[in-house]
């Protein structure tokens, strides 16, 4: 009998954040060994608890969970949602502009596959969240990369976007606060790309998940409230800035140019519906979270304990001879730089395996991200204090010894 093969289309479709390191570690794991896993930004495992309010509310209203809701959502919820962005100054958005998802991952692959054609082409940040690639890919459609520049603390080069237009280029993704960085866009910038989507017809993609968790003086702008003429769409939800990754909460809201985008939005009605609805238990969230006190912000001010394990990465991983690290402004990811004259890594991939195999420590290349050179890691700074300075302290020592 002949082999049964995966779909031609996830040929190029890959997520390496769980990929063969991801498997190597849970084999690890099966084997009886602990693994610090600093690969993915799960705050529950970490001590990050959601506020009590917020899981009272939906086990108060579980018994009103068990039926379909409409397949954008529950009312309540994108109330709540709508009266957040007109808070954020975002203008024109009604309920019907705002569709629940599971997760923010499930809204990305829904809008790509509402817009994408085969041989389109979708610019996507280097380094990026690797879901928007796996996604685009997935509909046939080419991701063309922009590069961000490290020198300027990983800020999007505006000319290189320029420069990777086309005729077949049909939107752009901006990931602001940005995984996995951790740099917060100027508004000065956004209001660059805007403009450059504005002049191509292009759909702005703004993934903005991480838009509470800041640190310093970095100020959050949606970019929605400067493309009022552009479409747009808007991604958030309950993952990181409420703790609730488990409940797969997320949002997506269109903004600006509605009315050229009534077929796409036809399509994301189509495939909205197709799924019958979103998880309704966790929609119950929602309206408690975004109106409730938000105890994210204790967490990244002086004193807070996200605020404290930044600095404290940041700190020691410049410390490493070798290493660099540019200062995250926001999110919960650190992506240092490592001197490829000094360490020598060949590839990135094998560094992390060794790294796993000898210290039973998780991290994840920078290839994942689809940077382009192997000279990068990305670094999650939820372990508490003492673990994460144990964690990085054995970076140090295994690069100093690492042959490749």
């Amino acid at each position: 009998m002949k082999d049964i093969h995966k779909s031609e289309k996830l040929h190029g479709v890959c997520y390496e954040i769980r990929g063969p390191v991801m498997e190597q570690a849970t084999r690890l794991e099966e084997e009886g060994h602990r693994i610090m896993k600093l690969n993915i930004g799960n705050p529950a495992p970490f001590g990050f608890n959601a506020p009590d309010e917020i899981l009272q509310d939906v086990i108060y209203n579980l018994s009103q969970a068990q039926g379909y809701v409409e397949s954008k959502g529950l009312f309540a919820a994108r109330k709540a949602i709508m009266q957040e962005s007109q808070t954020l100054g975002i203008r024109g958005v009604d309920i019907d502009d705002i569709y629940l998802g599971n997760g923010v991952s499930e809204l990305i692959s829904m809008s790509t596959q509402a817009l994408l054609n085969n041989g389109d082409e979708m610019l996507l940040p280097m380094p990026n969240y690797p879901l928007w690639m796996a996604a685009t890919n997935l509909t046939g459609a080419k991701p063309v990369l922009y590069r961000c520049d490290e020198q300027a603390d990983w800020l999007p080069d505006i000319d290189d976007i320029k420069s990777k237009i086309t005729p077949r280029t049909r939107g752009i993704v901006v990931i602001n606060p940005n995984n996995p960085t951790g740099a917060v866009y100027p508004k000065e910038l956004l209001e660059q790309i805007v403009e450059v989507a504005r002049q191509h017809n292009l759909v702005i993609f703004a993934d903005e998940i991480y838009s509470k968790i800041l640190y310093d003086d970095a100020v959050f702008t949606p970019m929605a409230t400067l493309a009022e003429d552009v479409l747009c769409l808007s991604f958030n939800g309950l993952s990181k800035s409420y703790r609730l990754a488990g409940f797969r909460s997320g949002w997506m809201i269109v903004s600006g140019a509605k009315q050229r985008a009534r077929g796409f939005i036809e399509g994301m009605d189509i495939l909205s519906s197709m799924r019958l609805c979103g998880n309704v238990p966790a929609m119950f969230a929602v309206q408690t979270a975004l109106g409730g006190y938000q105890s994210i912000k204790d967490l990244v001010l002086p004193g807070g304990r996200l605020r404290q394990q930044r600095d404290l990465a940041y700190r020691m991983l410049n410390d490493i001879p070798g290493v660099s690290c540019v200062k995250p402004q926001g999110a919960i990811y650190l992506f240092p730089r490592i001197d490829l004259d000094r360490h020598k890594i060949q590839n990135d991939e094998k560094f992390v395996l060794d790294f796993l195999r000898q210290e039973k420590i998780l991290l994840v290349q920078g290839s994942a991200f689809h940077w382009d050179a192997p000279d990068h890691l990305r670094i999650v700074f939820l372990p508490r204090p003492d673990d994460l300075a144990h964690a990085i302290d054995r970076l140090g020592n295994f690069l100093e010894r690492y042959t490749g």
